[in-house]
């Protein structure tokens, strides 16, 4: 068994992973707020995530991870942009969230084990916060109850700031009714208008960091072994959900290991986000004509933890690369797992290396068996070379073989043309005409 070792946010180091439970490996990953499509910044934790799901499995054995991404189906985006369509907020959280599995799937992403979602879960969330308040971590205020951060001696330990940095990333929740200004919002009043649940604090709906650490304790258990995200969810959120979980529980820690992916940016930009509007998304990515698993290469190109820029160049060379690995693959059963790619996952998913090494193997059937590990050379060569049920580009290469027997080899010669400029190479041979794309 390869010794897996994982780069821990709470320790600012790697470590050796050592699950409670080889057994029961729990990791929780936060998952998409279905308001909007998801773009492709959206898609490297669920890609990442997917990976170490793929090397746990591999180490452990099929059955042994339970792995939870949630799905947030109550915010205030939701609810304005219900309104903006006159629907149920559900109309538009059901929409999306089909949306972001069918862009994940095409990336080669498994669904979780679990894929809870805020508004199933409520109930554990209100108990949540019930035992807060009971044992002075919480209190109500002007209708909401929040979060008694000085009550939390130990607050701040992930994200290692200062309690100015702290409450300068919170401006946004500060009221007057807080009794500290880094206090942060458990559970808010909704309107008649507005989508709540009845509680004893009055009909309301739960703060976002409340959720993940509900569905945890309810899903996996008090202490989970993985915890992770986007580096820009450590604060506020994860620091957040870790103390009211700790708080909850006596003290007990809400995850053995913090794992953190880095940002994605576009070419010559800053952080690729929604609210800044330099986003691409998977949906325009997949129409243009780009593949899902190209766009996959692309995302583990760089280091998990290490920031990535998203560029045509980058998708161009991820397409090559991929061609050269379905070259060597062929249509071989996949055998065992190369060692050297197991041993660069394993330290910390070091995917360059992983994918460095798929490039030197030579054995066609070692290489299906490894590049599987990553999620790659999952179809036949055949398939991804030709594509699968092309009608059009069959009909054109019928036409030309009847202009040619037609002797008709300038509508031939254009038909090539065509096909080339589209990024369709013929071969012509004994049997007949193969196409595949460039």
């Amino acid at each position: 068994m390869s010794e897996i070792r994982l780069y821990d946010t709470m320790a600012r180091e790697k470590r050796v992973f050592t699950p409670a439970d080889p057994g029961r490996v729990t990791m929780y990953v936060c998952g998409p707020t279905v308001y909007n499509r998801a773009h492709i910044g959206n898609a490297r934790p669920a890609v990442v995530f997917d990976v170490l799901a793929r090397l746990l499995r591999h180490t452990y054995g099929e059955n042994s991870l339970v792995y939870a991404r949630n799905v947030t189906d109550v915010d205030d985006r939701i609810i304005e942009a219900a309104r903006a369509e006159g629907v149920d907020p559900s109309v538009v959280t059901r929409r999306y969230e089909q949306h972001y599995l069918n862009d994940m799937g095409a990336l080669g992403v498994a669904p979780p084990t679990i894929a809870p979602r805020a508004t199933e879960n409520v109930a554990e969330m209100v108990a949540m916060i019930a035992r807060l308040v009971e044992t002075g971590h919480a209190y109500e205020a002007d209708g909401h109850v929040l979060f008694h951060v000085p009550s939390d001696p130990d607050y701040g330990a992930l994200g290692r700031r200062d309690r100015e940095a702290m409450i300068a990333g919170a401006r946004v929740e500060i009221a007057s009714y807080k009794k500290d200004p880094a206090d942060f919002v458990l559970w808010k009043p909704s309107s008649a208008d507005v989508i709540g649940w009845d509680s004893p604090w009055g009909r309301g709906r739960p703060g976002w960091h409340i959720e993940c650490s509900a569905m945890i304790e309810r899903h996996l258990g008090p202490t989970i072994d993985i915890h992770g995200g986007g580096l820009d969810l450590i604060f506020p959120h994860h620091e957040n959900e870790l103390a009211q979980s700790r708080c909850a529980h006596g003290g007990t820690p809400l995850a053995r290991y913090w794992v953190h992916n880095g940002f994605l940016s576009m070419a010559g930009s800053e952080k690729m986000s929604k609210s800044l509007g330099n986003v691409v998304t998977v949906e325009q990515l997949l129409e243009q004509g780009h593949r899902g698993e190209v766009l996959r290469m692309a995302l583990l190109s760089a280091h998990y933890r290490q920031p990535l820029e998203w560029s045509p160049q980058l998708v161009a060379q991820s397409k090559a690369t991929l061609d050269r690995l379905y070259r060597t693959a062929g249509d071989a059963e996949p055998s065992k797992v190369d060692e050297a790619v197991l041993e660069a996952l394993a330290d910390d998913l070091n995917t360059p290396l992983a994918l460095s090494r798929l490039s030197a193997i030579e054995d066609p059937s070692v290489l299906r068996a490894s590049a599987a590990l990553l999620g790659l050379l999952g179809q036949s060569s055949a398939a991804w070379f030709q594509g699968e049920g092309d009608a059009r580009i069959d009909a054109l290469i019928e036409a030309r073989a009847a202009a040619k027997k037609e002797r008709n080899f300038g509508e031939a010669d254009r038909i090539r043309a065509e096909l080339t400029a589209q990024g369709i190479l013929l071969e012509d041979g004994p049997a007949g005409t193969t196409w595949r794309r460039a």
